[in-house]
């Protein structure tokens, strides 16, 4: 009796672990995927707000900023970026649009950031 008691014991840990190690992993897996996801989020809000930076400047051009943003994007591990930069009389807007690398691709869609800056001028003192 002492023995089988002990054999239905080891049994039901093993059910246990079963079940609750792939919950384990999956809840792990989700955890990095987040953080990935955070860090292309950041990633493109960075690669914009240079290419507003390049940009807006005296002798800033929107060619030179969209190269920026791409380079900046692609180093980050982004891939299928779209960049757009707007330059008007008074301000400089970029979009950056890209997808993040993803562990499972859970469709969780494009990254979308956008900066923008007023476009600086020089004025008389």
């Amino acid at each position: 009796m002492g023995v089988s008691a002990r054999d239905e014991r080891g049994l039901s840990e093993s059910v246990q672990w079963a079940v609750l190690w792939p919950l384990l992993m999956l809840v792990t897996l989700g955890i990095i995927q987040a953080g990935i996801f955070l860090h292309g989020r950041n990633v493109a809000q960075r690669a914009a707000t240079a290419a507003v930076d390049a940009a807006r400047g005296s002798y800033g051009s929107t060619a030179d900023a969209e190269q920026l943003c791409t380079t900046i994007a692609s180093s980050g591990g982004l891939r299928n970026i779209s960049v757009r930069v707007l330059r008007t009389g008074t301000t400089v807007t970029a979009d950056v649009s890209a997808y993040p690398p993803m562990i499972f691709d859970l469709a969780l869609g494009r990254i979308n950031e956008t900066a923008a800056a007023p476009l600086e001028r020089v004025t008389q003192p």
